[in-house]
């Protein structure tokens, strides 16, 4: 039976991307996503909300992350869902991260040049 784990989200850096290294010496990228949305309530009143998502990226796309991405960019993410499980002070507890496969810069700062815009695809590990 066919499946599918993809997610899709433009929205704004919510802080500098940080490295940080597995147990094995893996580095990878992470940085949160911040993603607005607005609609209209029954009253007619506009109403907004914030949902923030927790983006890793591995190998060479981690490493475009961390020198191009900064607070505030507005950027497409392409990834899948990745939920995490450990046990602390015998509760269990539950996060789940984008993994991205695509990180595309979709702003561009005044002082950038335009060969700055970068799309990169990584291979799921």
């Amino acid at each position: 039976m066919p499946s599918l784990n993809r997610v899709q989200l433009i929205g704004n850096l919510g802080r500098d991307p940080e490295a940080r290294f597995t147990a094995n010496g893996k580095k990878y990228a992470t940085f949160t996503l911040a993603v607005n949305r607005t609609w209209k309530s029954a009253t007619g009143e506009k109403q907004e909300h914030t949902d923030w998502f927790l983006v890793n990226a591995w190998g060479k796309l981690a490493d475009i992350c961390l020198n191009y991405l900064k607070k505030g960019r507005l950027v497409y993410v392409d990834g899948r869902l990745h939920t995490e499980r450990w046990e602390e002070k015998g509760e269990t507890h539950f996060r789940t991260n984008i993994i991205a496969q695509t990180v595309q810069l979709l702003d561009r700062r005044p002082e950038e040049p335009e060969e700055v815009e970068v799309a990169v695809e990584e291979t799921a590990d």
